[in-house]
């Protein structure tokens, strides 16, 4: 399984960019989110996280591998999240994903299925079933650093913590009278220093010693 490509990018097309890798040029699927980051980028190298698939069907004897990639690992596992969602599967997956990652996992956190159903491909039952699955999977996506962590254009995740036990501070935090907003800000101060928590207690010990 190819996990990893690094080439320089020849061409950016509506679904996909073609990229060089020594003597061969490969095809690879982006979503929106990512294509746009990488239209101006035109002869420049670019290492893309990869997850392979195979598409066509196998009762017409037709079955193409396919590659989809993503700038970052975070973006990559957020997507294969995305479909595990009952009925979502990869192309509707590619497809939906036309905004940041940050902002669709914390639109699922905070249960905004309306808004969810701006997505293309996304309707009202498709929203709901996201939420229903995904909604205790996604903290540590929604608390992603914003655009200008990096540069890039594209959040990284800072890894000061388990996705876990983000989640379980994340829970902690409102079981004692905090709303979804001011529980995200306040994870997201204490991780901004770069320490590695390793418990929900060190987290909400570090959250209250300073001041909250």
């Amino acid at each position: 399984m190819i996990t990893q490509v690094t080439g320089s990018i020849r061409r950016v097309l509506d679904e996909e960019i073609r990229l060089q890798v020594g003597a061969f040029e490969y095809q690879v699927l982006v979503p929106e989110f990512i294509r746009r980051q990488l239209q101006a980028r035109i002869g420049q190298d670019v290492s893309l996280y990869t997850s392979e698939y195979v598409e066509g069907n196998p009762m017409q004897g037709r079955m193409v591998p396919r590659l989809i990639g993503f700038l970052h690992e975070a973006e990559l596992e957020f997507f294969e999240l995305v479909c595990s969602v009952d009925k979502v599967g990869t192309r509707k997956a590619i497809k939906a994903l036309v905004r940041p990652i940050r902002e669709i996992a914390d639109a699922v956190q905070r249960q905004d299925a309306k808004w969810l159903t701006t997505l293309p491909g996304i309707g009202p039952a498709t929203a709901d079933q996201m939420i229903a699955t995904l909604r205790r999977k996604v903290t540590k996506f929604a608390l992603m650093p914003g655009p200008e962590a990096d540069g890039t254009g594209t959040p990284a995740v800072q890894g000061t913590a388990d996705g876990k036990i983000l989640e379980d501070a994340y829970q902690a935090l409102l079981s004692v009278g905090h709303g979804p907003l001011e529980a995200r800000h306040r994870l997201d101060k204490v991780l901004t220093a770069g320490r590695v928590f390793k418990s929900v207690e060190d987290i909400l010990l570090e959250i209250y010693k300073q001041g909250g």
